[in-house]
């Protein structure tokens, strides 16, 4: 027990700071991917000692940051499955994941940065998106809308060019030109058309 008469930050204090950070760094970072750990400490309202008790260094924070964002990406395939027929669902799932690669254009430039240092982290696995993506294929492959067989690697491939969109211009029509390239051909030689 601390004799200073403080006491140890609560379970729930603790979790709070660490997504404040996490806020706040996904902010910073999505800005400027060199944005420095003190300015996010400060504008998190937390002191060194708790931003590095919980990010030791600027990698661990960018994975951390990565792992959440391509967590909520992933779960987003299941609620819109739940809301809409598959194809649709798809089809939002695939905008949804355009707006995620080019509105955090700093976040992935400092992803990129972690995992290309010397002694860098290596780059994280996307196996929830993976996960996602085999879901929403699998669904449509049941309902006819688009070819069977497609796997997950090749819908990489096939939307390999959002990443290769500038981000700066004019993102939303060429990611939408892109995608319907995407959907056309996964509908050809769909059995329900």
């Amino acid at each position: 027990m601390e004799q200073s008469g403080n006491k140890a930050p609560s379970r729930s204090d603790a979790r709070r700071n660490r997504e404040r950070i996490l806020e706040v760094a996904l902010t910073e970072l999505t800005a400027c991917a060199n944005a420095p750990l003190s300015a996010i400490a400060k504008k998190a309202g937390v002191g060194q000692g708790t931003f590095y008790r919980n990010f030791p260094d600027r990698e661990a924070l960018v994975l951390e940051i990565y792992r959440h964002e391509m967590g909520q990406v992933a779960d987003s395939a299941a609620e819109l499955l739940a809301e809409r027929e598959p194809e649709e669902a798809l089809r939002a799932w695939l905008d949804h994941l355009a707006r995620f690669a080019l509105t955090k254009a700093g976040l992935a430039e400092a992803i990129r940065q972690a995992t290309s240092a010397p002694g860098g982290l290596a780059k994280p696995e996307p196996s929830p998106v993976t996960a996602a993506i085999e879901l929403l294929l699998r669904a449509n492959e049941r309902a006819g809308t688009i070819r069977p067989g497609v796997t997950a690697d090749d819908f990489y491939l096939a939307i390999a060019g959002l990443w290769q969109i500038e981000p700066h211009d004019n993102w939303r029509t060429r990611a939408t030109r892109l995608l319907d390239f995407v959907m056309d051909g996964l509908r050809a030689g769909a059995p329900g058309r």
